[in-house]
């Protein structure tokens, strides 16, 4: 544990982060369409995703895992939109868990915190993750998070057994940011444990190591169906108007 401690803990917040963007998923529930390149207002979702890194200070080098038979595409994707902070473009793996450490594995070894981002999440507000890197550069460990509006039920066999209370739960968003060294380890001992993960501070807590929870934002949605494209697209509206 004391060399478990020894990786978190640090005597200076660090000064460079690296940001690995998963869109290496299928497309079940988006009808056969590709997420991460369906259009979003004039340009792809991943192109919106990835505009949000290349354009941030607080953000020095990006990496993007994706599926094998979208590796040219993306490729191709990140060229013509000048996304030069994207060094590589590299294959997932069959779960999440594999997927993120592919792309860990490709971030520069100077990176002292890496941010893992959904790359179906393309509205991301920009104040959001600089507050985030900030966080986990204090701690160790950050990630948004909304408070639960909905009210949750406990069901068995589709009847409802009772009402969770909600004061204590969180949404959690991305991006999920960790010190280098600690989410690394925690990744690959939960893939030599068998453990599959949605969720890469779940692997930071299998560690015994807190992640600190950071205001998240109703516009940073997740794109898994056409409808999030459509509410995708008023948020788009919305900013053009307010801006």
């Amino acid at each position: 544990m004391a060399g478990l401690r020894s990786i978190f803990a640090k005597k200076q917040p660090a000064q460079t982060c690296a940001a690995v963007i998963v869109a290496a998923g299928s497309a079940r529930r988006m009808g056969g369409i590709d997420k991460v390149l369906a259009p979003l207002g004039e340009l792809p979702v991943l192109a919106h995703t990835l505009y949000v890194f290349q354009d941030s200070p607080a953000v020095d080098e990006i990496v993007v895992v994706t599926r094998p038979d979208l590796l040219v595409e993306v490729g191709r994707l990140c060229k013509e939109y000048g996304l030069d902070k994207v060094k590589k473009v590299v294959a997932g793996g069959s779960e999440r868990t594999n997927s993120v450490l592919a792309g860990l594995r490709e971030v520069s070894p100077q990176a002292e915190l890496i941010a893992i981002h959904d790359g179906a999440r393309p509205l991301l507000p920009p104040q959001i993750l600089e507050e985030t890197v900030a966080q986990a550069a204090r701690t160790g460990a950050a990630a948004p998070a909304l408070p639960v509006t909905d009210t949750i039920k406990r069901i068995k066999d589709g009847v409802s057994t009772g009402t969770v209370d909600r004061e204590d739960l969180r949404a959690v968003q991305t991006p999920q940011i960790f010190e280098a060294g600690l989410i690394r380890a925690a990744l690959e001992k939960a893939i030599a444990d068998g453990e599959n993960l949605t969720d890469d501070c779940a692997a930071v807590e299998r560690l015994g190591m807190p992640v600190t929870l950071t205001q998240g934002s109703r516009e940073n949605i997740k794109i898994t169906t056409p409808f999030d494209l459509l509410l995708g697209q008023a948020i788009l509206e919305n900013r053009v108007k307010g801006s």
